[in-house]
């Protein structure tokens, strides 16, 4: 099968228009309506019901169309992938807003001063796997909790959980606070807005907001805040993730330097 007869084929399925198919793909639809029909005989199932007022998709098609939208995406990923690797001149990391942001910062600064590093370039997003798929990024930090399927992950670090309380709340002089006591909270999220680190701390700053974070997120939140350790709460791992498959001698080495760093973090914590 050829990619002009996939994309032949989910123009239509998407237009569910020989006319307007054959506009977007800029040909005449004669060949248009030919190339689907003989796709249709290769494939021995009809992929459109077609009458004189409209075309549908079959069962089949739409299952065909699914399936063609993946192939597509992967040679478009594929494509990306390969002029990256022929032409590194960078490395992408791409993170969510407040992720390990001391870590990231110390294991970039410390990639770049190594021979043979290349300039790191940081995507703040809350689609990292997207990006990462896509091909948009060579490398992920994220949580180990999220779904890495199709990813090839290294474990970097783990969070301690602390709650964000302001300053004058009836918990913030607290040694450690409790979930359950959170949940009780009218202005408590069980999950993390998706708004920058300075917007979160202001919310809760304001009394608005009430949040869980990673501890490396206390780095950042000035005296506006306080930070609560909430002990019931798992420890997050943060790991560092790519697609599978692939060679990428700039990422190899930048997940060597962040184990290192890492390891270099604990043996200080421990120290201390």
């Amino acid at each position: 099968m050829e990619t002009r007869e996939v994309e032949y084929f989910v123009a239509v399925a998407e237009e569910l228009h020989f006319g307007r198919a054959a506009e977007r793909l800029g040909i005449a639809q004669p060949p248009l309506s030919r190339t689907i029909g003989r796709l249709e005989r290769r494939l021995g199932v009809r992929l459109f019901e077609r009458t004189s007022r409209r075309v549908d998709l079959t069962d089949a098609g739409g299952v065909f169309l699914a399936e063609c939208r993946r192939v597509l995406d992967a040679m478009d990923t594929a494509v990306r992938q390969t002029r990256r690797a022929a032409q590194q001149q960078r490395l992408v990391v791409t993170t969510r807003p407040g992720t390990g942001p001391g870590l990231l910062a110390e294991v970039v600064r410390a990639y770049e001063r190594l021979p043979g590093a290349v300039p790191v370039e940081v995507v703040f997003t809350h689609d990292q796997l997207g990006v990462l798929r896509s091909g948009a990024a060579d490398v992920g930090l994220m949580c180990g909790r999220d779904d890495l399927g199709g990813m090839t992950s290294v474990d970097v670090a783990e969070e301690s959980a602390v709650v964000l309380l302001p300053p004058d709340h009836r918990l913030a002089g607290r040694s450690a606070v409790a979930l359950a006591e959170l949940t009780r909270e009218d202005a408590y999220r069980d999950s993390v807005p998706p708004y920058p680190l300075d917007q979160i701390v202001d919310l809760v700053s304001f009394g608005r907001l009430i949040v869980v974070v990673g501890v490396s997120a206390t780095n950042r939140i000035g005296d506006c805040v306080v930070a609560v350790p909430v002990p019931d709460v798992p420890a997050t791992r943060l790991v560092l993730a790519w697609p599978d498959g692939g060679q990428n001698p700039a990422r190899t080495l930048f997940v060597r330097t962040a184990k290192a760093v890492a390891a270099g973090r604990a043996t200080l914590g421990r120290a201390s």
